[in-house]
């Protein structure tokens, strides 16, 4: 009832009634508001532009990483050690029983093979010694860079074209391949022609054992295993007793029932070259693939990273219908006259045997197929290239 004009007037309920009601509305708005603006304020106090999913799995798994990295940096002296001790062990088995068969047989092929023999040692021998101790480059610190194609997280400075982080060296290596547990060091810029030659000439070094040792594991092995292998029945009977023929062969021993030979065994001479048929077999497929695969990528102009960034690359660019060109591939031809750096006056006779000839340029700017149209007029790529 309003009291002024004597009437009823219903709006004034009708009002209350409408605010009542959308109470519950506004608290869950209001606490709405009040979850979103704490959740800004906290999220506020950790904002990083550059974090992204992958950072965040990163960091996650970066005990893993450490993990990893560790324990191969722990390991890398041991296997080098391997390395030495597996190649000093054919090499000595080798001269022990490959050089005295081949005297026997010809004095004159016996010279040819020590020549070319003691040539691959050698090749070997040193290209895995400067691989293992040459550094394989670094950014400088604290100088210009001429060229910066981004900046390395870990180390906060910038990262020339092609330099990539290593977590076990934990540097930057210009020009990085992969880090090889094998050479306790990583493969990049300077050193990167030393460990493709080591396992081309390591490659040849096993070929040239097992083709020239194979007639010497055929006599020594297989032969010797045919003869022991007993012909006839293996037991006789006298008087109903069941009397082992072995007995009359070889007095007391026993045969293996696996091998059909004496209990005595193999000889130290076959478990010897047993031994080097597994280790060369094993080392020629093994190392083989991957030599052939950096000859690949050599061949395009590219490292095992770049590979699969290249890769990466290809595919994002050919969703858009668009094609991705590697600009570090200046052709085959040139891309092995640079990487084994047959240029200023260099041949063959410096890949043929030791030398330690550095890669041109720096490893802080390189040339590309733009580039190298520009300077087409050049008629030497001495002035290009600068050590």
């Amino acid at each position: 009832m309003c009291e002024r004009h004597n009437f009823y007037c219903p709006s004034i309920m009708v009002q209350i009634k409408w605010k009542i009601t959308s109470i519950p509305k506004a608290i869950r708005t209001s606490l709405r508001w009040q979850w979103q603006k704490s959740r800004l304020t906290f999220f506020s106090f950790f904002y990083n532009h550059f974090t992204d999913f992958t950072y965040v799995v990163d960091v996650c798994m970066e005990p893993v990483f450490w993990f990893v990295d560790n324990f191969t940096k722990f390991l890398g002296p041991v296997f080098v050690i391997c390395v030495c001790g597996l190649t000093a062990s054919v090499v000595v088995i080798a001269y022990w029983l490959g050089v005295p068969h081949w005297w026997n047989r010809s004095p004159a092929a016996t010279v040819v093979l020590m020549i070319v023999g003691h040539w691959l040692l050698v090749n070997i021998c040193f290209h895995y010694y400067m691989a293992a101790v040459t550094l394989p480059g670094y950014p400088p610190q604290g100088a210009l860079i001429p060229e910066a194609a981004s900046i390395c997280k870990k180390c906060i400075a910038p990262k020339p074209p092609r330099t990539h982080h290593c977590s076990v060296c934990n540097k930057c290596i210009l020009k990085m391949d992969h880090h090889c547990p094998w050479l306790n060091n990583c493969i990049g810029h300077y050193n990167h022609r030393y460990f493709f030659l080591y396992m081309v000439y390591m490659c040849f070094g096993v070929l040239f054992l097992m083709i020239f040792g194979v007639q010497l594991a055929y006599n020594e092995v297989w032969l010797a295993d045919e003869d022991d292998v007993l012909e006839g029945h293996p037991v006789r009977f006298n008087n109903s007793i069941l009397i082992p023929m072995t007995e009359l062969m070889f007095g007391n021993e026993t045969l293996d029932e696996e091998t059909s030979v004496p209990s005595e065994g193999r000889t130290f001479r076959q478990s010897c070259i047993i031994y080097m048929a597994f280790i060369n077999f094993g080392v020629f497929v093994a190392l083989g693939s991957l030599t052939l695969w950096h000859a690949r990528l050599i061949s395009k102009g590219e490292t095992s990273i770049e590979a699969h960034i290249n890769k990466t690359e290809t595919k994002r660019l050919a969703a858009k219908n668009k094609v991705y060109v590697n600009p570090y591939n200046l052709g085959r031809r040139k891309n092995w006259r640079l990487f084994l750096g047959l240029i200023r006056g260099r041949k063959w006779r410096h890949i043929l045997l030791p030398s330690r000839h550095k890669p041109p340029g720096n490893g802080l700017t390189w040339q590309t197929f733009q580039s190298d149209s520009e300077n087409e007029h050049d008629s030497s790529e001495e002035e290009y290239w600068t050590l």
